[in-house]
C-alpha cells in the first residue's frame, strides 16, 4: 500500500491546483467527490502498472480530470452517482466511461497543447471535454443522432469552444481535419479501422478497445511511425459498448 499512498500525496498539489484554477469553492458539494475520484484514479494507475506500464498517469492529464464537471455529462437520475469510478447509462444503450479508463486513454495517447485530436464516439462529450483541457482543436463524431445534437449542445453550453462535435460514422474518420495527432475510439470495434489509421499523423497515437460486443476486448495503443508502419501493443482487458457503423 505505500506505493498507492506517496502516489496519492504526490497528486494532491496538483488536483489543489486544478480545483482552484477552475474557479471552484470549498461549499460546492462536487468538490469531495471529483476530488475522491481522482485520488481512486491515481490509486488504479498504480495497481495496473503492470498492465499499462503507467504507475501514475500524467499531471495535466489527472488535473483535467480534476476540473471537468462529470455531473453535467450524466442524466439527471445518474447525478448523485457522478464521481463513482464506474460507467453510468447515459440513453440509447450507451453509456460514460468508467473516470479511470477515460485518463487512461487520454495519459496514451499524450495529447499535448498543440495537438489536433479525432475522437470517435462523442456519448455524452465527457472524454472531449476531457481532451479539450489538454489538447489545441478537438473533433468528435457521434452515429447516434440524440446523442450527437446533446453533446454538441452541452459542450457549447460548458464553453468548450476547441471542440467541433458532428453526426456521422467514426468508423471512417473525419479526414477534412486530419491528420490527427492523436485519435481515441471510445466503442469497442471488431477490427482496427483502416480509414483511421490512414488519418493518424505520422508519430501519432492511437487508443482503441478491440474484440466481439460483450466478449472479451482488449485496449490497444497504436503509434505510427514517421515512415507510414504502425506497431500496436495490447495494454488491458475491457469492456465497452460496440462500434456502430462501419464496416
Amino acid at each position: 500500500m505505500k506505493p498507492v499512498m506517496l502516489l496519492t500525496r504526490i497528486l494532491a498539489p496538483a488536483i489543489a491546483l486544478a480545483l482552484a484554477s477552475a474557479g471552484l469553492h470549498a461549499d460546492d458539494p462536487f468538490v469531495p467527490l471529483r476530488d475522491a475520484m481522482v485520488r481512486e484514479i491515481a490509486n488504479m494507475s498504480s495497481a495496473t502498472r503492470d498492465d499499462t506500464g503507467r504507475a501514475e498517469f500524467a499531471a495535466p492529464v489527472m488535473a483535467a480530470m480534476a476540473r471537468v464537471p462529470r455531473h453535467r455529462f450524466v442524466p439527471p437520475d445518474e447525478v448523485p452517482y457522478a464521481y463513482e469510478n464506474r460507467p453510468l447509462p447515459i440513453g440509447y444503450g450507451q453509456t460514460i466511461s468508467q473516470p479511470y479508463i477515460v485518463a487512461l486513454m487520454t495519459d496514451l495517447a499524450q495529447v499535448g497543447p498543440g495537438d489536433v485530436v479525432l475522437e470517435i464516439g462523442t456519448g455524452s462529450g465527457y472524454q472531449a471535454a476531457i481532451l479539450a483541457e489538454l489538447a489545441q482543436a478537438v473533433y468528435t463524431m457521434e452515429i447516434i443522432e440524440p446523442l450527437a445534437v446533446q453533446a454538441g449542445e452541452r459542450l457549447g453550453r460548458l464553453g468548450y469552444a476547441k471542440v467541433q462535435a458532428r453526426l456521422g460514422d467514426g468508423y471512417h474518420g473525419w479526414p477534412e481535419h486530419g491528420p490527427y495527432d492523436a485519435i481515441l475510439v471510445t466503442a469497442a470495434a471488431s477490427h482496427v479501422p483502416p480509414p483511421l489509421i490512414a488519418q493518424l499523423k505520422a508519430g501519432g497515437r492511437m487508443v482503441i478497445p478491440v474484440g466481439a460486443p460483450f466478449m472479451v476486448q482488449y485496449l490497444l495503443l497504436i503509434e505510427k511511425t514517421g515512415d507510414g508502419s504502425v506497431s500496436t501493443r495490447q495494454v488491458l482487458p475491457v469492456s465497452f459498448v460496440p462500434l456502430v457503423g462501419g464496416g
